[in-house]
């Protein structure tokens, strides 16, 4: 009876251990299984945060730009064929192309879109042949309709809710709100893998400026005033011209760009772009930027003084289509008398613009009431 007793008891002691090791065992499988679904809830989390860091490190303002990047850049035109036919088409052989915008206001007849072909016209073999490369961007139905009746190659930018058909003025929401559409649009043609010269319509083309861009860099931009160094971050530019190769660098500078006005939503993308421009990084993703002299592309800013080395003439630093117009008409009968002249005469000619300073003042006038309205704030 002992030994059954025993026996008995060894069996309950067995059986109790067995239940205790199965507990221990399967606390153990759970305890371990927790760990590594937070192992891998850590690791999945630090390959979307690289993620997210290596797309979206083109805003310097955090995360709350995420939402704005996805909404800002369309993919309207992305997948447009009628965008990418008319690339195609206009395209040289590196896959570059010219392109400026035009709205209503400025394609009315005798107009800046007028003038702005008539002087690829006057400027000889060097720059009536770049016409078959330029695409013009229309705002507007009317605009879009002027374009198809005096150039190949248009394209309406189809704008929901906007109405761009007036002249825009310099520095109103619906300028501002038409001067990032620009931007966006243009990180539209990078990502097709276009280059392209882009140029406002009130600027001259005077001479081919390929023959003056740099070859190393992947974005070249026009000045207002150049201090004679283009490596130079502290030129003033203006983003009415400028030459931009198709790369993943510069399609990272666009979306850069566009995200940047969420920290600046009063400011036009110029001077955005003079915020952003020495951002550290801008120098980690090693976009190579150069500035143009204003010696080649100049401007009511700063002109051109060597007719023999003008590129472009751009009128800037001036506000109102009137003032633009008049003064360009003027500069243009400035080129026609020079380009009258025979070689020998062109170069040992001096002449120099004989625009009057109506667009200067416009501009310094407009400047100073914006500086007197934005005291008054104060």
């Amino acid at each position: 009876m002992k030994n059954l007793a025993a026996a008995g008891a060894a069996d309950n002691i067995g059986g109790e251990g067995n239940k205790t090791w199965n507990s221990i065992g399967s606390s153990s499988h759970v305890f371990v299984r927790r760990v590594m679904q937070i192992i891998m809830f850590l690791v999945g989390f630090a390959m979307l945060w690289m993620f997210l860091y290596n797309n979206f490190a083109s805003s310097p303002f955090g995360f709350h730009a995420i939402s704005h990047y996805f909404n800002g850049m369309s993919t309207q035109e992305y997948y447009d064929p009628n965008l990418r036919s008319v690339l195609k088409k206009a395209s040289m052989n590196q896959k570059t192309v010219i392109i400026t915008t035009l709205n209503d206001a400025w394609a009315e007849p005798g107009s800046i879109f007028d003038l702005f072909l008539e002087s690829f016209q006057i400027g000889g073999n060097q720059t009536q042949k770049l016409l078959n490369h330029l695409v013009v961007v229309t705002w507007d139905q009317k605009a879009h309709t002027r374009c198809l009746a005096l150039h190949k190659y248009c394209y309406h930018l189809q704008i929901k809710g906007d109405n761009f058909t007036n002249e825009a003025f310099f520095m109103t929401p619906t300028y501002l709100h038409m001067m990032w559409r620009r931007i966006e649009f243009l990180g539209t043609v990078l990502n097709l893998g276009y280059n392209f010269v882009f140029t406002d319509t009130d600027i001259m083309w005077l001479r081919d400026p390929f023959k003056q861009f740099y070859k190393d860099a992947d974005f070249q931009i026009a000045c207002d005033y150049f201090n004679g160094n283009s490596y130079d971050l502290h030129n003033l530019p203006n983003g009415g011209f400028n030459y931009v190769k198709s790369n993943a660098r510069t399609n990272w500078f666009y979306k850069f760009w566009l995200n940047s006005r969420v920290k600046y939503p009063t400011l036009h993308d110029q001077d955005v772009l003079n915020k952003i421009k020495m951002h550290p990084l801008i120098t980690t993703k090693k976009l190579k930027i150069r500035f143009l002299s204003t010696a080649y592309f100049g401007g009511f800013c700063e002109s051109t003084k060597d007719f023999n080395k003008a590129s472009t003439m751009h009128a800037n630093c001036c506000v109102g289509l009137e003032n633009k117009v008049n003064d360009l008409k003027i500069l243009i009968e400035d080129w026609k008398k020079y380009m009258a002249l025979s070689k020998n005469e062109r170069k040992n000619s001096h002449p120099s613009w004989s625009v009057p300073k109506s667009c200067r003042g416009s501009f310094e006038r407009t400047r100073k009431r914006r500086e007197k309205q934005n005291k008054g704030r104060l």
